[in-house]
């Protein structure tokens, strides 16, 4: 057993893989997974039944690990903020970067997009693309 909070071997890999400027998307329950985003991008599939597991679980999870230099996040249709954004705000030490809804999916077609979360969450455009930053030198 591993001592780390954050446990499932695929995300910990990609992450690890990755590096300074890899991306990875944590996206809601209504997200197109497999047709907005990287093709080449792993994707984790972690939509049990809806609200298992959210967005804000695996976040939480992911910010165990690694470090955030940016994160770009979806604006509502008529360009206002989801309620989600403030649970972002309270867990990130980043400026979130809102994006309209079809940018947010060109940019997740990003070639260093390199992981995918697929999530149950049902809180509308609660879609968010980090960016992997680095760790500085002890």
């Amino acid at each position: 057993m591993l001592t780390t909070h954050l446990l499932h071997p695929t995300i910990l890999q990609v992450l690890a893989a990755s590096g300074h400027g890899g991306k990875v998307l944590i996206a809601d329950g209504n997200y197109p997974f497999v047709t907005r985003a990287n093709p080449n991008a792993e994707r984790v599939y972690l939509n049990l039944v809806p609200g298992v597991l959210t967005v804000t679980d695996v976040l939480a999870a992911i910010l165990t690990v690694i470090p955030i230099e940016a994160a770009h996040v979806m604006l509502t249709d008529d360009g206002t903020e989801p309620d989600i954004y403030t649970d972002f705000r309270q867990m990130l030490t980043v400026e979130l970067q809102p994006m309209q809804r079809y940018d947010f999916y060109d940019f997740a077609h990003d070639p260093d997009l390199a992981l995918v979360v697929a999530t149950a969450e049902q809180r509308l455009y609660a879609n968010i693309i980090l960016t992997i930053g680095v760790v500085p030198p002890d």
